[in-house]
Protein backbone atom coordinates (compact mmCIF):
# COMPACT_ATOMS: atom_id res chain seq x y z
CA UNK A 1 0.00 0.00 0.00
CA UNK A 2 1.27 3.17 -1.42
CA UNK A 3 1.00 7.35 0.25
CA UNK A 4 -0.68 9.59 -1.80
CA UNK A 5 0.20 12.99 -0.69
CA UNK A 6 -3.22 15.42 -0.74
CA UNK A 7 -1.66 18.34 -0.30
CA UNK A 8 1.64 20.94 -0.21
CA UNK A 9 1.13 23.77 1.54
CA UNK A 10 3.93 26.56 2.84
CA UNK A 11 2.83 29.04 5.50
CA UNK A 12 4.86 32.03 6.12
CA UNK A 13 4.43 34.09 9.66
CA UNK A 14 5.98 37.26 10.36
CA UNK A 15 7.19 38.74 7.07
CA UNK A 16 7.62 42.32 7.80
CA UNK A 17 8.16 45.30 6.24
CA UNK A 18 7.95 48.99 6.33
CA UNK A 19 6.00 51.37 3.81
CA UNK A 20 3.89 54.49 3.79
CA UNK A 21 0.73 53.39 3.48
CA UNK A 22 -2.76 54.66 5.03
CA UNK A 23 -6.15 56.42 4.62
CA UNK A 24 -5.02 59.76 5.66
CA UNK A 25 -2.02 61.76 4.14
CA UNK A 26 -0.13 61.60 7.74
CA UNK A 27 -0.25 57.91 7.96
CA UNK A 28 1.90 57.64 4.13
CA UNK A 29 4.02 60.23 5.31
CA UNK A 30 6.60 58.47 7.48
CA UNK A 31 6.85 54.69 7.23
CA UNK A 32 4.91 52.45 9.29
CA UNK A 33 5.86 48.59 10.35
CA UNK A 34 3.16 46.48 8.58
CA UNK A 35 3.92 42.35 8.64
CA UNK A 36 2.58 39.76 6.81
CA UNK A 37 1.55 35.92 7.39
CA UNK A 38 0.97 33.29 3.93
CA UNK A 39 -0.59 30.42 3.35
CA UNK A 40 -0.18 28.28 -0.01
CA UNK A 41 -0.99 25.29 -1.83
CA UNK A 42 1.85 24.71 -4.46
CA UNK A 43 0.90 21.65 -6.61
CA UNK A 44 1.93 18.32 -5.15
CA UNK A 45 4.05 17.33 -8.03
CA UNK A 46 6.14 20.12 -6.82
CA UNK A 47 7.50 18.05 -3.85
CA UNK A 48 10.77 16.85 -4.46
CA UNK A 49 11.37 13.60 -4.69
CA UNK A 50 14.70 13.50 -2.48
CA UNK A 51 16.69 15.68 0.46
CA UNK A 52 18.20 18.24 -1.92
CA UNK A 53 16.83 22.11 -1.27
CA UNK A 54 17.84 23.07 -5.29
CA UNK A 55 14.78 20.78 -6.01
CA UNK A 56 11.78 22.54 -3.89
CA UNK A 57 10.04 25.42 -4.21
CA UNK A 58 11.99 27.77 -2.13
CA UNK A 59 9.78 30.01 0.11
CA UNK A 60 12.53 33.02 -0.12
CA UNK A 61 10.52 33.44 -3.07
CA UNK A 62 7.66 34.41 -1.31
CA UNK A 63 9.08 36.62 1.00
CA UNK A 64 10.74 38.62 -1.12
CA UNK A 65 7.44 39.16 -3.24
CA UNK A 66 5.40 40.60 -0.26
CA UNK A 67 8.56 43.03 0.64
CA UNK A 68 8.82 44.14 -2.93
CA UNK A 69 4.98 44.41 -3.27
CA UNK A 70 4.79 46.27 -0.02
CA UNK A 71 7.31 48.62 -0.48
CA UNK A 72 6.97 49.15 -4.15
CA UNK A 73 4.22 51.90 -3.98
CA UNK A 74 1.54 53.56 -1.40
CA UNK A 75 -1.93 52.25 -1.29
CA UNK A 76 -4.20 53.71 0.63
CA UNK A 77 -6.26 50.64 1.93
CA UNK A 78 -4.74 47.66 3.46
CA UNK A 79 -7.35 45.92 1.86
CA UNK A 80 -6.36 46.98 -2.07
CA UNK A 81 -2.26 45.61 -0.80
CA UNK A 82 -3.39 42.40 0.50
CA UNK A 83 -5.42 41.88 -2.90
CA UNK A 84 -2.09 43.13 -4.67
CA UNK A 85 -0.66 40.67 -2.82
CA UNK A 86 -2.38 37.62 -3.88
CA UNK A 87 -2.37 38.66 -7.54
CA UNK A 88 1.44 38.86 -7.46
CA UNK A 89 1.16 35.49 -6.09
CA UNK A 90 -0.55 33.81 -8.81
CA UNK A 91 1.46 35.92 -11.48
CA UNK A 92 4.49 34.92 -9.94
CA UNK A 93 4.36 31.45 -8.54
CA UNK A 94 2.88 27.68 -9.02
CA UNK A 95 0.53 28.60 -5.71
CA UNK A 96 -2.67 26.93 -6.58
CA UNK A 97 -4.53 28.31 -3.78
CA UNK A 98 -2.88 31.61 -1.38
CA UNK A 99 -4.70 33.40 1.97
CA UNK A 100 -2.84 36.99 2.83
CA UNK A 101 -2.87 38.14 5.76
CA UNK A 102 -1.77 41.72 6.35
CA UNK A 103 -1.52 43.84 9.92
CA UNK A 104 -0.86 47.29 10.77
CA UNK A 105 0.82 48.73 13.81
CA UNK A 106 -0.97 51.40 15.95
CA UNK A 107 -4.09 52.34 13.31
CA UNK A 108 -5.84 56.25 13.68
CA UNK A 109 -8.54 54.67 15.69
CA UNK A 110 -10.62 56.18 18.50
CA UNK A 111 -10.25 53.81 20.82
CA UNK A 112 -6.83 52.30 22.20
CA UNK A 113 -5.77 49.42 19.55
CA UNK A 114 -2.85 47.49 18.99
CA UNK A 115 -3.04 46.27 15.62
CA UNK A 116 -5.30 46.13 12.66
CA UNK A 117 -5.54 43.31 9.84
CA UNK A 118 -7.32 42.18 7.37
CA UNK A 119 -7.02 38.66 5.00
CA UNK A 120 -8.06 37.79 1.79
CA UNK A 121 -7.73 34.11 -0.07
CA UNK A 122 -8.43 33.00 -3.67
CA UNK A 123 -7.47 30.47 -6.10
CA UNK A 124 -5.25 30.83 -9.36
CA UNK A 125 -7.88 31.25 -12.50
CA UNK A 126 -7.07 27.77 -14.48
Amino acid sequence: MGLELARYGIRLDGIRFRAKHGASDSERQLPQDFVADLEVSLPVSLLPESDDRTTVFDYDTLATLVVDEGTRTSYKLLETLAQRLLARIFEDTPALTATVRLRKFGPPTLASVDSAAIEVSGAKKT
